[in-house]
């Protein structure tokens, strides 16, 4: 009896030494699950994130049409920068060479000698007078009311003409202004759904999937924002100054007609003397 109640206690703490061991490996095994879980969620958003977040390196990881959009509106930049380079030598230029025209002008010399000392010259002044002198030349002289209606016409024609050719080019950077913001919008709302598509096939909420192409998106929406608001302040300021430019040939544009009305006086001088 006392062998079999032995045996029985053996069996017992042969048991309970058998349950401690499973029981040691399970919590063994359980914190290393758990410690390999913790290092793997602690990886993860380093190895979901690129590695450059720089203007320049989410560029490189946008997508084709985010990229487009982003060459495109960065020339729309460069041809603003070109076309405001090349106006406002243009206009300098301009404004100079109308300003010393019309001093001319004003000295109070005849027509002659202001076709003269223009000579072969094709600037705006310079082709006002040349086009009044042509008037005089087809009308033969006769200097009366409906001469000086014709050369205000062809006077008008001119500055016309001139004003179109300074304009020229202008336009382009008011398209680029008006615009440039709905292209970068495109390029914005194309990287939105390129990171909703990024959520869903990863099928996480996780900020590291969603932060690169929110940021390539709003970077469209940046260089829209940079080709559009320089072309519109410079298109404005453009337009004041040849508003200005086109004053002067008004300006000039008076100096000849006073100069035509002072031929008529002096011409019907000498026929109310003979009249005497």
């Amino acid at each position: 009896m006392m062998k079999s109640v032995t045996r029985m206690q053996d069996r017992s703490g042969a048991l309970r030494h058998v349950r401690t061991l499973r029981c040691v490996k399970i919590a063994s095994l359980a914190s290393m699950a758990a410690m390999i879980s913790q290092a793997a969620l602690a990886q993860a958003p380093t190895a979901l994130l690129p590695r450059n977040l720089s203007p320049w390196g989410m560029f490189l990881n946008a997508d084709i049409v985010v990229k487009a959009v982003m060459v495109g509106l960065a020339f729309a930049s460069l041809v603003t920068w070109t076309v405001w380079l090349a106006k406002t030598m243009e206009l300098r230029s301009a404004k100079t060479l109308a300003l010393r025209r019309i001093r001319m002008l004003e000295a109070g010399g005849g027509l002659g000698e202001a076709l003269r000392a223009c000579g072969e010259a094709r600037d705006a002044v310079a082709q006002l007078i040349t086009s009044t002198a042509r008037e005089a030349e087809l009308s033969g002289g006769i200097i009366d009311d409906g001469f000086k209606e014709r050369v205000a016409l062809r006077l008008e024609r001119v500055e016309t003409a001139m004003t179109r050719q300074v304009t020229r080019g202008a336009g382009i950077l008011a398209t680029i202004g008006a615009t440039a913001p709905f292209v970068g919008l495109f390029g914005t709302v194309w990287g939105i759904m390129n990171a909703f598509i990024g959520i869903s096939e990863s099928q996480t909420t996780n900020l590291a999937v969603v932060a690169p192409g929110i940021a390539e998106a709003l970077l469209a929406t940046a260089l829209g924002l940079v080709a559009a608001i320089p072309a519109v302040v410079i298109y404005n300021h453009l337009a004041r100054v040849i508003a200005g430019y086109r004053t002067l040939l008004g300006d000039a544009s008076a100096q000849l007609l006073l100069m035509v009305s002072r031929g008529q006086r002096h011409r019907a001088a000498p026929l109310r003397h003979a009249a005497e």
